[in-house]
């Protein structure tokens, strides 16, 4: 299954025991299916969030006696029922799907990291419980290195965002660095252009070290998996730096030699990078 429509989903991984590939597709499923109503085809607001708050409604159906009529939800809820997961993270989903329907800017970093936290961090707590690790600490440090994830995904797709008429930069920054939404249209590199993302990708690199200590933490598998996330999303901020901020030319994107670079920094994990 293809992981590109739906970015922070580690479905396709390599690292992903047997066991846990079924309820990770189901989950996977769920969640490029209410994209998808979200973001495809070209029906009216209205439509996409009635779409929506009925997905809402069926989520909690599945709590009652019966097997839902929708293969999708008959097979989600087999998933949440077997593997104990919890609702509110397919939910906190819903609200950010709703939320891209009609929000289409954010005036500053918490409002940001609030969208960030129903769009990214369910995928992190789903993963933890179903790894049987979804404790306070690991769950804290998860949402950082999904949040981080979903930002970074911001910071390379600015040119995407803006043919859908979105802008997931916050505007206070914006206003801070000089930077019109004309000149987002315009794909103008310049000085505060430059300056501007220079300061997102700090905040964004330093969001997601604060969550890579959960890679050394967990064991296995997972740890593993982590490690290549965190060291994934580090290195697409280096090639937004290396090409001096400009994401409007061509998109950041990881080549071969990049994964090798992701494969040594993973294997040389020991301390948050950046400390040294």
């Amino acid at each position: 299954m293809a992981v590109d429509h739906y970015e922070n989903f580690p479905v396709a991984s390599f690292l992903l025991p047997a066991r846990l590939r079924p309820p990770v597709r189901a989950i996977y499923a769920f969640a490029r299916s209410a994209d998808d109503l979200a973001d495809e085809g070209d029906a009216p607001p209205a439509t996409r969030l009635a779409a929506l708050a009925a997905y809402d409604a069926a989520l909690d159906r599945m709590q009652l006696p019966g097997i839902p009529d929708s293969i999708l939800f008959a097979e989600l809820q087999s998933v949440v029922k077997g593997w104990k997961l919890p609702l509110k993270p397919f939910h906190d989903l819903l609200s950010a799907f709703s939320q891209d329907v009609v929000t289409t800017r954010y005036a500053d970093f918490p409002a940001l990291l609030d969208y960030c936290a129903r769009s990214a961090n369910p995928v992190g707590n789903l993963m933890l419980h179903l790894y049987g690790a979804a404790n306070v600490d690991n769950l804290r440090t998860a949402d950082a290195i999904c949040s981080g994830l979903q930002i970074i995904n911001f910071l390379q797709d600015v040119a995407i965002d803006w043919q859908k008429a979105r802008i997931y930069l916050p505007l206070e920054d914006l206003e801070r660095f000089g930077v019109t939404e004309t000149q987002i249209a315009d794909g103008k590199v310049d000085a505060a252009w430059q300056a501007l993302m220079q300061f997102e990708v700090q905040r964004t690199r330093e969001l997601m070290l604060s969550g890579a200590p959960l890679a050394l933490r967990l064991p296995g598998r997972i740890g593993w998996e982590l490690r290549l996330v965190v060291q994934g999303g580090l290195r697409i901020l280096d090639r937004i730096e290396a090409a001096d901020y400009d994401v409007f030319r061509q998109r950041p994107v990881l080549g071969a030699r990049d994964w090798v670079a992701i494969g040594i920094a993973a294997l040389r994990m020991r301390t948050p990078r950046g400390s040294q």
